[in-house]
């Protein structure tokens, strides 16, 4: 699509905001049932297109995709009426007689521009957020995920007018384009670095945005963790989507008495879950591009792999794999991996700990494996991270009452639930004053009156 076009576009959408179309509640609503229904009808498809995109199992599309865009809609649309009444707050007795309220009114004009590893999901639970905020949106999915993308655009286009919400689709230049036009609101998900692009283009017209980025994100493990059942859900974390999932362990740091044990239980946990050739399992995704592929095979170049480390580039198939011990200053410990590749990195005190974990930015997320209080609380409130977990993976993000979203380098805002309603909304602040009393005090002139107003402000803070 020429961007002439997609200008054309986002005017219409304009016109069609500015006309209030998208204020009411009940019209709100009526758009998500009736988007709620058009996933519903192409299930079957939903789990075909992201087979054929990287091989995802209809299992793990229900449960990472399908399950979660619409519990997010059911709670939406059941919730919506409450969401966005005016939240009535205490008024200031310096304006008395007054009322205080908060209203929260849509931005207007939306970018939203999706991710490939989850990218049915990460398209459709910021969208719903939108629409339930109610503003306009172009949706950008990704141009690595075709299939899903054109069958993302098949279900708006049967829900939606364009001077509602368009899907664009295309590659980089088309996000280009899109990130040089003015919008009242951009919502990204992706990389660091693209990530750094985005706010730069948002910065120039001071667009408000939401960054949800990755990171580095530790596992710690000490010696009273219950070793097995942690294997079994670190090996569930990090390998589904065969690891390309923003919030999965990156690394694990693991007290050093333990690590010969907790390597002998992966290798057990990871062939219970694929079997002993995970390029034939039916739940092992593949890669989502050579690109990646070629940059995750370099990652274990002179490395001491201890589990896995077998590759085909035809089938963009890397099995689950294990290095032990990398050095900080090696490939693999640069950045986030973003891939089936999990270092091993033992420590003896816990000073070790803070050593690694304070080499990297802010991750997005942090786990812990422990039995001790003492150790989990020291080590919660030792790190700033964008949300975690004590005894277990992922499953933070499964709670919409949790907002989900980075800190510093991992990403800016948060979503999910209220709080991606929240998130596309502008809080309007609102006093209203009676009449019937007027206090000539704060009016000029004010000669004789200083005394008096200390008084006042000291009673009154």
């Amino acid at each position: 699509m020429k961007i002439t076009e997609i200008e054309k576009i986002i005017e219409k959408q304009h016109k069609f905001f500015i006309s209030q179309n998208t204020k009411s509640i009940s019209g709100r609503k009526q758009v998500l049932r009736a988007l709620r229904k058009e996933i519903k009808t192409h299930e079957l498809e939903i789990n075909e297109a992201l087979n054929n995109d990287f091989k995802k199992s209809a299992f793990e599309t229900y449960l990472t995709e399908t399950s979660i865009v619409l519990a997010e809609l059911d709670l939406t649309i059941s919730s919506l009426q409450t969401w966005s009444k005016p939240e009535r707050v205490r008024a200031s007795m310096l304006n008395f007689p007054s009322s205080d309220l908060i209203y929260r009114e849509p931005y207007g004009s939306v970018l939203i521009i999706a991710p490939w590893n989850y990218p049915f999901q990460l398209a459709l639970a910021p969208l719903i957020a939108a629409i339930a905020a109610g503003n306009t949106v172009i949706l950008k999915p990704s141009e690595l995920t075709p299939h899903t993308s054109a069958l993302i655009c098949k279900i708006v286009a049967k829900v939606f007018t364009e001077d509602y919400v368009k899907v664009v689709e295309g590659g980089v230049e088309i996000s280009q384009n899109l990130l040089n036009i003015r919008w009242d609101y951009i919502f990204f998900t992706g990389s660091v670095n693209v990530g750094r692009i985005v706010a730069q283009a948002a910065a120039k017209n001071l667009t408000p945005v939401t960054l949800e980025l990755g990171g580095k994100n530790p596992c710690i493990i000490d010696e009273t963790a219950k070793l097995k059942l942690a294997t079994k859900r670190i090996v569930w974390g990090k390998f589904l989507n065969a690891g390309q999932t923003c919030i999965a362990p990156d690394y694990i740091l693991i007290q050093e008495e333990i690590k010969e044990r907790f390597i002998d239980y992966l290798k057990i946990e990871i062939e219970k879950a694929y079997t002993k050739n995970p390029e034939e399992s039916p739940d092992y995704p593949r890669i989502i591009s050579d690109k990646n592929f070629d940059r995750l095979t370099r990652m274990l170049q002179d490395e001491t792999i201890v589990i896995g480390g077998a590759s085909n580039k035809e089938d963009l198939y890397i099995s689950p794999t294990v290095i032990d011990s990398p050095s900080l200053e090696s490939e693999v410990m640069k950045d986030e991996i973003f891939g089936p590749i999990l270092p091993i990195i033992p420590y003896s005190i816990d000073d070790d700990i803070f050593r690694v974990v304070n080499r990297y930015d802010k991750p997005l997320s942090l786990y812990v494996f422990s039995s001790k209080k003492k150790f989990m609380k020291k080590i919660i409130e030792s790190f700033s991270f964008g949300g975690g977990v004590v005894n277990d993976t992922l499953v933070h993000f499964a709670n919409h009452r949790l907002p989900f979203g980075g800190v510093g380098n991992s990403g800016i805002g948060a979503y999910h639930g209220k709080m991606g309603f929240d998130t596309f909304s502008h809080k309007k602040s609102m006093t209203t004053r009676a009449n019937w009393l007027d206090i000539p005090f704060r009016y000029a002139p004010y000669k004789g009156k200083m005394n008096l107003m200390k008084k006042v402000m000291k009673y009154l803070g």
